[in-house]
């Protein structure tokens, strides 16, 4: 294992640490580093929270800023962070509006959540949740509650932000979120492991020549393992399952998310961006609105993932909004 670290055992403090020195537009609350929180309050509006485990970056801390999220509970690498963490951020960025947690679909932090939120309603804090699902490799259609929360909670993320912004009501911003959600669909492909510094070693092994289709940002198994193809056919395989599952129109616009595991060099995430966008032109779809980097990792699994928000003219301009965080800056226009 070669990482840049001291103790293992502080990677995710330490991290921290340096986020608040780099980035005086957070900070943390409870006295606990990792309680995060914006350092500016944004007065009389629905306040935002997320949370989850390290080994993400940019998710989930990193989108917290003007236009997006309040506050982020920080677990340990691939953990979730405690129900009292999560309160703890709940308290600080209400502004009496209450809040919404956008978090993705994982047990522990579920149960958390939830646990959080009724210490935040004995508090009187009203507290709403969207869960994000968008894995379409982790389980069928039908059973959608199923599916993990990957890369595409940042469409969730920005449409929420967006709203909340300029000033609708937790039922609206909530509405919002869910929406987004439900429109939004991931594939991801991972060609390498990662290392958990705590462990020490690899995750799980793949061939030098494998891929495996549909792996999760925690290395859970994927739908199938393969000899590694050329970059066309890899999109071709992932966007047959995002496109089954939405309903396109000739005209319609989307956004597109090519996310990076942390191992990825940003050239080769263009050249799948570049197929994706020959498969949507040949449907007539516009992809209107395009990121490409990275926005979900795996600390520094080689893979990506494509995320596909279906946009409606609410989304359109919701996703166009500006935002400014320590990891995500967007201008309108």
């Amino acid at each position: 294992m070669k990482k840049f670290l001291n103790d293992p055992v502080n990677f995710v403090d330490e991290m921290l640490e340096g986020i608040y020195k780099a980035h005086p537009a957070v900070t943390y609350t409870a006295g606990d580093l990792r309680c995060l929180v914006a350092a500016r309050a944004k007065t009389g509006k629905v306040g935002i929270a997320t949370g989850g485990g390290s080994g993400h970056l940019p998710t989930f801390l990193g989108f917290v800023g003007d236009g997006m999220l309040d506050g982020a509970a920080v677990g340990g690498v691939f953990q979730s962070p405690s129900a009292e963490q999560m309160y703890q951020v709940t308290k600080h960025i209400d502004q009496g509006a209450g809040v919404l947690y956008i978090y993705g679909n994982y047990t522990g932090d579920i149960i958390n959540f939830d646990m959080a939120a009724e210490l935040a309603d004995l508090d009187g804090i009203a507290v709403k949740q969207v869960v994000g699902n968008d894995d379409v490799a982790s389980s069928v259609v039908g059973e959608e509650h199923k599916r993990r929360g990957v890369a595409g909670i940042f469409f969730i993320y920005k449409a929420a932000g967006a709203a909340a912004a300029e000033g609708l009501s937790l039922d609206e911003v909530t509405r919002v979120a869910d929406k987004a959600r439900l429109r939004t669909r991931t594939m991801g492909v991972a060609l390498s492991s990662c290392v958990v510094p705590e462990i020490g070693h690899a995750t799980f092994s793949i061939g030098e020549d494998e891929m495996e289709i549909g792996m999760g940002i925690h290395g859970e198994p994927g739908i199938s393992r393969k000899k590694l193809a050329p970059a066309d056919a890899v999109v071709d395989e992932m966007m047959e399952r995002i496109i089954a599952e939405t309903d396109y129109k000739s005209g319609d616009n989307v956004a597109v998310l090519i996310n990076g595991l942390g191992g990825t060099p940003l050239e080769e995430l263009y050249i799948l961006f570049r197929r994706v966008s020959q498969l949507l032109e040949a449907r007539n779809v516009t992809a209107k609105h395009v990121w490409i980097g990275e926005f979900a990792t795996s600390m520094e699994m080689a893979g990506a993932s494509i995320s596909i928000l279906h946009l409606d003219e609410e989304l359109d301009r919701l996703v166009a909004a500006p935002a400014s965080t320590p990891f995500f800056k967007h201008i309108a226009g």
